[in-house]
Order: C-alpha cells, then sequence, then structure tokens
C-alpha cells in the first residue's frame, strides 16, 4: 500500500523503505520534497526524526521507496479555534519601571 504522506505525519522507515534503515527511525513529516528527480517509486521526504518519547531529535533530508513507508500516525485536522464569549477581559494598568 502506497502511502501519501503530509505534514504532521509519523511514519516508520524500515529496510523495507530503504537500506540506510537496518535501525528503524520514526519521522514527523514537514513536506515531501517534489523538485528533486528520482526513480519511479521513489522520494525525498524532509522531516524531523523522533526519540522514543516521540521528541524532535534532528532535522533530515531522507530519500525513501514510497511503498516501503508505514504510517504511524496520521495528522490530526486542525481543531477550529473557539469564539469568544462575552467581554474582553479587564486589565488593571501596571507600573513599568
Amino acid at each position: 500500500m502506497t502511502v501519501q504522506m503530509t505534514a504532521g505525519d509519523v511514519v516508520l522507515l524500515t529496510t523495507d523503505a530503504s537500506v540506510q534503515f537496518l535501525r528503524p527511525i520514526c519521522v514527523r513529516i514537514i513536506r515531501e520534497l517534489p523538485e528533486r528527480i528520482t526513480y519511479d517509486g521513489w522520494v525525498w521526504i524532509e522531516g524531523y526524526e523522533l526519540n522514543a518519547a516521540g521528541d524532535a531529535r534532528a532535522r533530515r533530508e531522507l530519500y525513501v521507496r514510497r511503498e516501503g513507508v508505514r504510517l504511524v500516525r496520521s495528522h490530526p485536522p486542525a481543531t477550529p479555534m473557539r469564539p469568544t464569549t462575552g467581554r474582553p477581559e479587564r486589565r488593571t494598568p501596571s507600573r513599568v519601571g
């Protein structure tokens, strides 16, 4: 199954994606780099390599086989902003200096 990657998706890269991933890594996608010429079925991606806690560890540009990319978590849709209700909050003047 071919994965369409969008910004915010978390993917698992193993040797199915490229031989360079003998040790699998998780990556949060920033974007695909369509301007780069590749072989059929391969793609350049830009993303953040994640540590075990899910925190960004390093920004990377990776060349991967699209069919080998495994989607771990899809980026959730943006939540609409909540409309404000009532009057604006009153602030008292503060003294500076």
